[in-house]
């Protein structure tokens, strides 16, 4: 094997000028297939943030809900009859809504922010700043703000760490209200939401007045410990009428995370892109190697004339792909990683680099690679010292 190796790459570094063609093909593919897993990951990370940041075993959901920025609501009695079960500790209310909030330094700029309402007797948030603010929510018309909301919606969080409160208003369905912000908490932006409000239920209802009252977005349902949360889950299905969906959290994650990458045009978008980064690396890669083959066609079938087999000059290709791969990986490695912090600070979305990730991509990038190699040696197959000399 590594008798072999000087070979290949001797006939790389020849033609310094097309090695460095065929590494930017490279390059390239690999840059655009990081950058479209990023995203899309980033896409669902930021979706089920807010799940994830729930305290709670089992959730209620109506069956009509396809995500948290399309949620239905259902009567708040079927939270109230899962009480009826043993193995309940607490259940909570938790409602969900957009409102447009009114930059208070322009005063004139209407953005929408989700506003998430919940009952404060439970601490059902493991959200950064919001259990801290429990009792400043208790007062009227209070929110607490999210301090990684897009800049758009002003300069909240500087100008409340100098204040400690900022006024401003949020409008609902022509209802304007006007609020102090009294806290910070840590949410973070996805691609349904720009920004973000937390809420008592009570404050929530004021805000949404036209809301139809006594109906819920989310039932949280905390069981007690050592609980089967599964056969909890059947107990309740045949116990609840069907227009509520008793869900575990992960079922609640992966109900979000289903919606983004099926129900939606943006999951097939960003594996296109992938697929696409493939195909131009493919590409490269092939016209390289085979402008090679055929410029050391002679020396090929010399060598076939010597004896030597067609495996043979097939691994010398293949060495030559799999050098060109693991060249062009590194540098698009690097390029996706500074890349990466460009596009968190941009957008604000949890786009980082991940260990599984990084070795995915530079599998798909070997193969990429073997399959252009592959395809430019078949030239190989009939190359007859005869009619070449």
């Amino acid at each position: 094997m590594f008798r072999k190796l000087p070979i290949a790459w001797l006939q790389l570094r020849y033609q310094k000028v097309r090695l460095i063609v065929a590494l930017s093909g490279v390059i390239f593919a690999v840059v655009i297939i990081f950058m479209q897993l990023g995203i899309r990951d980033a896409l669902f990370d930021s979706a089920v943030r807010l799940h994830k940041g729930l305290e709670g075993d089992c959730f209620l959901i109506s069956p009509r809900s396809t995500s948290l920025i399309a949620m239905e609501t259902f009567s708040e009695r079927r939270l109230d009859q899962v009480l009826a079960f043993a193995e309940v500790d607490f259940v909570a209310p938790i409602y969900l809504d957009f409102a447009q909030w009114k930059n208070p330094e322009t005063r004139n700029y209407w953005r929408n922010l989700y506003v998430i309402g919940f009952d404060l007797r439970y601490r059902i948030f493991n959200l950064p700043g919001v259990n801290q603010n429990i009792e400043a929510l208790k007062i009227p018309d209070t929110v607490l703000f999210d301090r990684n909301s897009r800049s758009e919606f002003g300069p909240i969080v500087s100008e409340f760490e100098q204040k400690k409160t900022v006024t401003t208003e949020v409008n609902s369905r022509g209802n304007n209200r006007k609020i102090d912000v009294v806290g910070l908490f840590e949410l973070g932006t996805s691609f349904g939401s720009d920004g973000n409000l937390m809420v008592s239920h009570v404050n929530f209802l004021r805000i949404f007045s036209n809301r139809k009252k006594g109906f819920i977005d989310v039932g949280l349902i905390k069981l007690k410990p050592e609980i089967d949360i599964q056969k909890f889950i059947k107990q309740a299905e045949n116990y609840l009428p069907p227009d509520v969906k008793v869900l575990s959290k992960q079922q609640f994650i992966q109900f979000e995370k289903n919606y983004w990458q099926s129900s939606t045009a943006i999951g097939f978008i960003f594996n296109l892109g992938v697929g696409l980064g493939l195909i131009v690396g493919m590409v490269v890669v092939y016209q390289i190697l085979y402008t090679n083959v055929s410029e050391h066609l002679p020396e090929y079938a010399t060598l076939k004339a010597m004896g030597y087999r067609h495996k043979y000059l097939l691994s010398i290709v293949l060495q030559q792909a799999l050098f060109i791969s693991i060249l062009g990986y590194i540098p698009g490695l690097l390029i996706s990683i500074f890349q990466y912090e460009i596009t968190k600070k941009a957008t604000l979305l949890p786009v980082e680099m991940t260990f599984n990730r990084a070795i995915f991509v530079i599998i798909a990038t070997i193969i990429m690679c073997f399959i252009s190699g592959a395809t430019a040696v078949s030239k190989l197959k009939s190359a007859d010292p005869a009619d070449i000399f």
